[in-house]
């Protein structure tokens, strides 16, 4: 038996070796978007992580001790950039692994916010980030285009860092730009038929889908959850939504908000939301198509009803 003793801790440790040697790089995205790439790209892999719970705000988030641990322990890091996540630099200075802000990729087809952004806005002050004329949309997520980029990145960061999955990798972003390449040949058969139809949005978030699928929503009432408007700026809105007649309006989730249903009491209007986030929508390889075809499936079947 203790002749047999060297030979099994020998053979353990070169498990151990070997185990080691195959470590799992740890993906951690700062919201749900960004990892539903990254699973894409990590299919049969691994899975990567997701900051920001279904739900939470990507402008204003209040970052826990754990999420701080996380930030700066994770192999990899992905976020947006200072124009979404703006709790997140101060955070970001004590972490010296390999951290990617994707609004700066080579390749990005960014917009930016126009002149008349907020021509149904009561106040800039109800906003909770940055939408100033001329300021950076950081919903960027919502271009095929951008995704495609930011998927090409996450391959070609982890083909670096575990090269034994390298051709895995590769493989995954080439069956991602397929998938894409079918879900907009989809999008625009789905939505070819509303493009000339109206309606509303509470939050700017959709003018790189609007913008991939001949959509343009006809006012933003930009009213900060928070914020309760008044009455004035509501009339005003009503007014607006009268002189349309029959439309959507949209909001998103989790939370409606507050004056929607006085807003449209007796109108011909209907409330629908569009989840520009997809917060609750599993970390699957097809995850990240999943979002966008619900989005315009929702935006096609509200315009359609009406």
């Amino acid at each position: 038996m203790f002749r047999l003793f060297p030979v099994f801790v020998v053979f353990v440790t070169s498990l151990f070796i070997a185990g080691a040697a195959q470590a799992e790089v740890k993906v951690l995205t700062s919201i749900k978007p960004l990892q539903l790439i990254a699973a894409a790209v990590q299919d049969g892999v691994a899975i990567p992580e997701v900051l920001l719970p279904p739900g939470a705000s990507p402008h204003n988030y209040a970052l826990r001790p754990s999420d701080v641990r996380r930030v700066q322990s994770v192999d990899l890091l992905y976020w947006i950039g200072p124009d979404m996540e703006s709790f997140l630099p101060r955070v970001l200075k004590g972490r010296s692994l390999p951290t990617v802000a994707v609004q700066d990729l080579a390749g990005m087809k960014l917009r930016r916010f126009a002149e008349d952004s907020h021509s149904h806005a009561e106040d800039a002050d109800e906003h909770d980030h940055d939408h100033r004329p001329g300021s950076l949309d950081a919903h960027l997520w919502l271009s095929t285009v951008n995704a495609r980029v930011i998927a090409a990145r996450m391959a070609a960061d982890l083909s670096a860092a575990d090269p034994a999955n390298a051709a895995r990798y590769q493989s995954n972003v080439q069956a991602f730009d397929e998938r894409l390449d079918a879900l907009d040949a989809r999008l625009k058969a789905r939505l070819a038929s509303v493009g000339d139809k109206p309606y509303f949005v509470f939050h700017e978030a959709f003018d790189y889908f609007e913008d991939a699928y001949g959509l343009k929503h006809t006012g933003v009432f930009s009213v900060a959850a928070e914020v309760q408007p008044g009455a004035q700026h509501v009339a005003a809105m009503r007014t607006r939504l009268q002189e349309v007649g029959k439309t959507c309006v949209f909001s998103e989730p989790p939370l409606r908000p507050r004056l929607a249903q006085t807003l449209v009491a007796g109108l011909p209007v209907k409330l629908a939301e569009l989840d520009a986030l997809g917060g609750y929508t599993p970390a699957t390889a097809q995850g990240y198509e999943q979002v966008l075809e619900k989005l315009g499936n929702d935006l096609a079947g509200c315009l359609e009803s009406l």
